[in-house]
């Protein structure tokens, strides 16, 4: 079995327009919506084989504090460079280039190629993965690179406003 968790990053800043979309950073409510929901993970006993992260700076700050929080090493997670922007294809490519001895991963990454991409892998619709929503999905094959449409099972979906 694998499991492919996606998480969206969490609430960016505008408050300096002169910064390139890439360069944004968390504000305040996002860096208190990870660390909330690195606790409920943590709690879910998430146990991640990988942590791969867009390299914007409000998805890389996500996957560093939710990786203190579940103890996994903020040195081992992955920046990938293809996720910024990436559609679903490519985050598909990206899915399937994994190592087979990895059973459980998590992409942390941007809309709309997250939500779409939930709602291609599995049979569960959503509108919105919102800002450090978390749609977990299952796989019933042994290899990421037989991943394909509506080949999922859907697990769940959370989100910070559901822990208010």
């Amino acid at each position: 079995m694998k499991k492919l968790y996606l998480i969206r990053h969490a609430k960016s800043s505008w408050d300096n327009p002169g910064l390139g979309d890439i360069e944004r950073p968390l504000n305040r409510r996002g860096l208190k919506d990870a660390a909330r929901m690195g606790k409920v993970l943590k709690k879910a006993l998430f146990r991640p084989d990988c942590l791969i992260t867009s390299p914007a700076r409000r998805a890389h700050e996500t996957a560093e504090i939710i990786a203190n929080k579940i103890g996994f090493y903020a040195s081992k997670v992955i920046i990938e460079k293809k996720l910024y922007g990436a559609g679903t294809n490519e985050l598909l490519k990206i899915i399937m280039k994994q190592d087979d001895s990895l059973d459980t991963i998590a992409l942390i990454g941007h809309n709309p190629g997250l939500t779409n991409l939930a709602n291609l892998l599995n049979d569960i619709a959503i509108e919105n993965i919102p800002t450090c929503g978390i749609f977990t999905i299952e796989f019933s094959d042994k290899s990421w690179r037989k991943i394909s449409k509506k080949t999922g099972t859907f697990i769940s979906f959370d989100y910070p406003k559901k822990h208010k």
